[in-house]
């Protein structure tokens, strides 16, 4: 078995005092780099909202659905890791959402701009991932959701994210279990 670690969004506009801030987005930064300090993985990545024109995902009258103000804009620092989030740790950072909304880690690329999530986890012999980061109920779900479609041993280490809303994550949970997605721990309360 080889285990990579998953690091979703941990970014300042997912933090608290961002423009789509988490409760719990800081202690959740922290809490992860701490993890994968530990050890334990032959692999640590971690993806980026990375927005550059991503059409009708950002509104000035969003719904929170399909439409969320302005985030994540390459170049804001907004879009850079949350200091607590020591990037560091990470071999690798997958960005996404340059010119769609793409909530999928999945949906990213490498620094050459090419290479996948799933290529590169296949690349380095990964067969088994841990999903970690901002928000439990967003970009967490869609991470682990693809990485068990792409055939991956997925499991979701619930005590190392955020979500936004309470009903939000238990919905989450439901697609995640019914995914066949593993899901360890409780989620933090705020």
């Amino acid at each position: 078995m080889t285990r990579a670690l998953i690091v979703v969004d941990l970014q300042n506009d997912f933090c608290e005092g961002g423009s789509l801030g988490v409760n719990g987005g800081a202690r959740t930064a922290a809490a992860v780099t701490e993890y994968a300090r530990a050890g334990g993985y032959d692999h640590v990545v971690a993806t980026r909202d990375h927005h550059i024109d991503p059409g009708d995902h950002f509104s000035e009258n969003p719904d929170f659905v399909d439409s969320w103000p302005r985030h994540c804009e390459v170049g804001t620092p907004g879009a850079e890791f949350h200091p607590e989030f020591d990037s560091s740790v990470a071999e690798e950072v997958f960005s996404k959402g340059m010119y769609s909304a793409a909530y999928s880690g999945f949906e990213g690329t490498a620094s050459d701009g090419e290479t996948t999530l799933a290529a590169w986890l296949r690349d380095h012999g990964v067969d088994e991932v841990d999903v970690v980061g901002i928000a439990t109920d967003h970009c967490v779900r869609a991470t682990a959701m693809d990485a068990a479609e792409e055939g991956f041993r997925t499991r979701v280490l619930l005590e190392l994210t955020a979500g936004v809303s309470g009903a939000g994550v238990e919905t989450a949970l439901e697609r995640l279990r019914d995914a066949g997605v593993a899901l360890e721990g409780r989620p933090p309360v705020g």
